[in-house]
């Protein structure tokens, strides 16, 4: 069974939705490229952002809002009706091979659908875009298509009826005004169509994704409620409105006017409530779950309006209690404990149970917290419902150069995994910290969470604040306000409201209360709640997370169908083209990288076949049939056409050629060669005489030539017979000694290894892991050959190093250690390397923290702690002024050389270095002890970095060091037979050197 889905995502950002579900045609958009701009972006001759717009402006002007990239489709926001979705339009799509007719959404829905059948695997369809972009039209499109072009049977039709008239009732409960869009998805949605192999739709499955349910309560100013809310009191009839204890005054409800928008000129909530109600009819809801949907609905209404006083001590009192009987009422719930539940909170000590009075503000967070919770869990019922009655009861680009062997050059795009960890990231990133401030104790803010997004993310360079930013950007920051760097744009977040929308919690007695409700619907939702668990509940922001990692896991199963839709302008009004604003959409949608994908190969490709079938009358070698193999005949018109080798390439099945042009000047030979054609066809039929003759006489050929070719073709298989069969005994026996068996395959082997290590030799003396496993019969060879190889790098490093360097080096070390210390002859005549580590092997956090300091030197080394002594592996980093200890992505300590005391060492044989540094309070970190394997070289660049020669002290039997201000220890040193660091008995850290 094979699925065709759809998702929307929303809050407000990059919405996507997700529809999850042949051969391509060319040659209608070549014949069509004179008419209105160019109807695919591949076709374009220069692939810049400016040609881009220019394009989309033309089309847009004359109401062609659909232009592919390949088999991508952009879509541009009319804002206003277009005659091209029509019973009509979509038969005209069917069955129709993608490019023969112009751009539209039904050639992608189409081909989808299809593919999906002929490859019988699993298929989506992403629509991404800003809020009002079109994205929930586009989905509405897609399935309207769906419903009238699979295969229908009575069932199936009543089926897709009830699919199709789910959206208004899904819109009015989960879409609503925002600033950007009247009709806005304020949910994930993700809808599975799944088909037989026949084609015939059998089933359909809707998934929901964390309805906001913070708009229930609050709303910003220019937004709305939720849809249903307005349309009920609108367009409910009186008795209803009597029944349910409502006004019609959507001024009234205080949940439905703090965005000061309630009623709005372009959304006429009279007519959609008609439209809900028959949608409900339709979808087969019976009058006792809608009356009680409605009362869910209108006791939410009351709930907002519910009031509270305080007493002498400010805890919250209800003196009106008309609201709060109405939501009794409608809940099915018991009035008192309702009224207690929403101004005492229920806490068990032991075998006792204590009212704790809230604050009127803890009150009203109480009666918020409710009316979002009835809604959700509402909203998700409402989901199922719908689920339950969906169920039939009849039962890339880069990939395909690649497989066809065609060399490219790979288009980089903006690596945004440093945005996502930002976002994301485990215990660091802003998620962890807002959950880490909703759950901890004490009188956490929406200010002390942005403290902790400073204090946390101080050094990030794709995060700032109003304090942590200069004078210029200050300006455009309030100081409630954090700012994403992203690669297409900056993106400003105000933390006012980030705790309270992210909490969660309903209390215990609330949630006791509303499990024995009445209300058949509040009861079912609620049935599933665990009561008696006293886990506080995942935040919203972890619900969010969870949720698309598993949207991601489903998309990653199935193959993808782009749409990317674009916002004309910002006023929402027809006509209009900002070319700003289409500008920063094309950005950060990525469409130039995805135009570059397609052209920074090729612009076009096809089968052999099909190249050869159209254009072989260009080449008299391939006109009027060519006898070989299809590829053959196509080398040889392009060759007579006068193709450059820059133009094309030639792959296993397909012709690929880069440019537009070449293409266009084919396409016009032959659209003239046609024309001749015709005369030449006129003429022949005067002919007809001579051409049978002809004839006869290219058959007679043809046979003869057959059957030269037909004998080659044995010699050649019978040969081919011999020299696999030689190949395959000779693998057989590879691994005895040489033979007349296996000695050709040996030295193939050989051969084959050798040619693959020149390509693959290491390049720096650091590499250590490049080389190349050998096979068994080159084992001793590889080893020799990779000596020698890193000896010609070395030699190589040291000819390259200026002979006033090796002096200036070689003199200062000898000046510090000759005669002083055991080891120095035997190790100096070994060449300092510039740096021990790279790079690319520093985190790139340290790289961003130091880059101003210029990185001089840089090597592994052992730290010892100074407590205990315990060793730590470290990076030690010198630049122009200091030296830093790296461990991992943090600098855990930066000796500036002016707080630089001294260095010693011992006169022994061993690599342990005492960096004795200046202590001026109790706090700061005392001397630094480690361990280095490169000690002559390492404090041979240090004495030089920070002109500290003087500063090298070898010492005999213990060096005293400063743990910190005031607290003394030493590091004791000996010979012995073994090599050995430990802690010795007094305290001291001994160092045993083994005695040579």
């Amino acid at each position: 069974m094979l699925p065709l889905n759809f998702t929307q995502l929303p809050l407000g950002i990059l919405g996507n939705i997700f529809f999850s579900l042949g051969r391509l045609d060319m040659e209608g958009a070549l014949t069509a490229r004179d008419r209105v701009g160019i109807q695919d972006f591949v076709l374009l001759d220069e692939t810049t952002e400016v040609a881009v717009i220019s394009n989309l402006k033309k089309r847009f002007s004359k109401d062609l809002i659909y232009t592919y990239i390949g088999t991508l489709i952009v879509s541009v926001n009319p804002y206003k009706d277009l005659d091209i979705y029509s019973k009509k339009q979509m038969d005209v799509y069917m069955g129709v091979n993608f490019f023969e007719l112009p751009p539209h959404i039904y050639a992608l829905a189409d081909n989808a659908y299809h593919t999906m059948l002929t490859e019988f695997n699993n298929h989506f369809i992403l629509i991404s875009g800003e809020s009002g972009a079109g994205k929930t039209e586009a989905s509405k499109k897609i399935l309207q298509y769906y419903a009238v072009s699979c295969p229908s049977t009575t069932l199936m039709n009543t089926v897709r009826d009830k699919m199709l008239m789910s959206n208004p009732v899904l819109e009015a409960f989960g879409n609503a005004k925002t600033l950007k869009n009247d009709n806005s998805s304020r949910f994930g949605k993700y809808m599975d169509i799944q088909f037989d192999s026949q084609g015939d739709a059998v089933g359909g499955h809707i998934l929901n994704y964390l309805l906001e349910k913070s708009r229930v309560v609050h709303q910003n100013h220019g937004e709305r409620n939720f849809h249903v809310f307005y349309q009920l009191v609108e367009g409910g009839s009186d008795d209803l409105l009597t029944q349910l204890g409502l006004e019609r005054d959507v001024q009234h409800y205080y949940y439905l006017t703090q965005g000061e928008c309630a009623i709005v000129s372009s959304i006429n909530d009279k007519n959609d409530w008609k439209s809900v109600k028959n949608a409900l009819q339709v979808i087969e809801f019976d009058e006792t779950n809608t009356s009680h949907l409605f009362r869910v609905v209108a006791s939410v209404l009351h709930l907002g309006n519910v009031h509270f006083d305080p007493d002498s001590k400010g805890h919250a009192l209800l003196k009106n209690n008309t609201e709060l009987n109405w939501v009794s009422d409608l809940l099915g719930v018991d009035a008192n404990s309702l009224k207690e539940g929403l101004t005492f909170r229920k806490i068990e000590a032991k075998t006792e149970q204590v009212l704790s009075p809230f604050t009127i503000d803890h009150a009203i967070y109480v009666r918020d917290a409710l009316a979002k919770a009835i809604y959700g869990q509402t909203f998700t019922w409402l989901v199922n419902r719908i689920n339950d009655i969906l169920k039939f009861n009849i039962f890339s680009e880069q990939e395909e150069y690649e497989a066809e062997g065609i060399e490219w050059e790979p288009v980089q795009f903006f690596n945004n995994k440093i945005i996502c960890d930002l976002v994301e990231e485990k215990h660091r990133g802003i998620i962890s910290i807002l959950d880490e401030e909703c759950l901890r104790p004490g009188d956490a803010t929406d200010l002390t969470f942005l403290e902790r997004l400073e204090e946390k993310m101080g050094n990030h360079p794709h995060f700032v604040t109003h304090r942590l930013a200069d004078k210029m950007t200050r300006k455009t920051l309030e100081r409630g306000d954090f700012r994403l760097l992203h690669y297409a744009g900056e993106v400003t977040y105000c933390v006012v409201g980030f705790l309270d929308k992210n909490n969660d919690l309903l209390y215990r007695n609330i949630k006791n209360l509303v499990c024995q409700s009445k209300n058949t619907i509040v009861r079912e939702c609620f049935s599933a709640v665990d009561t008696t668990n006293k886990r506080r509940p995942e935040t919203v922001v972890t619900q969010f997370k969870n949720s698309l990692q598993k949207l991601t896991e489903m998309l990653m199963a199935k193959e993808a169908w782009y749409i990317r839709c674009l916002k004309s302008n910002e006023s929402k009004q027809p006509g209009q083209f900002d070319e700003a604003l289409i500008r920063h959409q094309v950005k950060y949608l990525g469409l130039m990288e995805h135009l570059r994908v397609r052209r920074a190969g090729f612009a076009y490709r096809r089968k052999y076949e099909d190249f050869l079938k159209r254009y072989k009358p260009l080449c008299p070698a391939t006109w009027p049939h060519w006898r070989g193999m299809p590829a053959d005949g196509v080398e040889v018109l392009v060759q007579h056409l006068g193709y450059l080798p820059d133009e094309y390439k030639m792959g296993r099945t397909k012709i690929f050629i880069r440019h537009p042009r070449t293409l266009y000047a084919t396409e016009d030979a032959y659209e003239k060669c046609k024309h001749d054609l015709g005369e030449f066809n006129s003429n022949l039929k005067s002919n007809l005489y001579y051409y049978c003759l002809r004839l006869l006489m290219v058959l007679y050929i043809e046979t003869c030539w057959r059957g030269a070719q037909a004998r080659k073709e044995r010699e050649k298989r019978a040969w081919a017979v011999k020299v696999i069969k030689k190949f395959i005994k000779a693998y057989i026996n590879r691994g005895e000694a040489k033979s007349t068996d296996n000695s050709e395959y040996l030295v193939f082997v050989r051969q084959s290894y050798l040619n693959r290590l020149k390509n693959n030799l290491p390049k720096t003396v650091l590499d250590k892991t490049t080389w190349l496993t050998p096979p068994a019969v080159l084992t001793e060879a590889s080893e020799i050959l990779r000596k020698l190889h890193y000896r010609l790098m070395v030699r190589k490093y040291v000819r390259g190093i200026p002979p006033q360097k090796k002096l200036q080096m070689k003199v200062v070390t000898s000046a510090i250690f000759k005669g002083k210390k055991e080891s120095y002859p035997p190790s100096i005549p070994q060449p300092f390397l510039d740096t021990r580590i790279s790079e690319q092997e520093i985190n790139i956090r340290v790289l961003s923290m130091i880059r101003n300091e210029q990185i001089k030197y840089s090597v592994p080394v052992i730290k010892y702690d100074r407590n205990g002594f315990k060793p730590r592996p470290r990076q030690l980093i010198l630049t122009k002024t200091a030296a830093h200890l790296v461990e991992e992505a943090k600098i855990k300590q930066r000796v500036s050389y002016n707080s630089l005391k001294g260095i010693s060492v011992s006169n022994l044989s061993d690599g342990i270095i005492v960096i004795h540094i200046t202590c001026e309070n109790p706090k700061q970190k005392g001397d630094l002890i480690i361990q280095c394997d490169h000690l002559y070289e390492f404090l041979t660049k240090l004495s030089i970095i920070a002109n500290k020669q003087d500063a090298i002290n070898v010492v005999q039997g213990s060096i005293k060091i400063e743990i910190q201000s005031g607290k003394e220890s030493a590091v004791d040193f000996t010979a012995g037979q073994e090599a050995m660091v430990y802690k010795a008995k007094n305290g001291h850290l001994m160092v045993v050197s083994k005695i040579k």
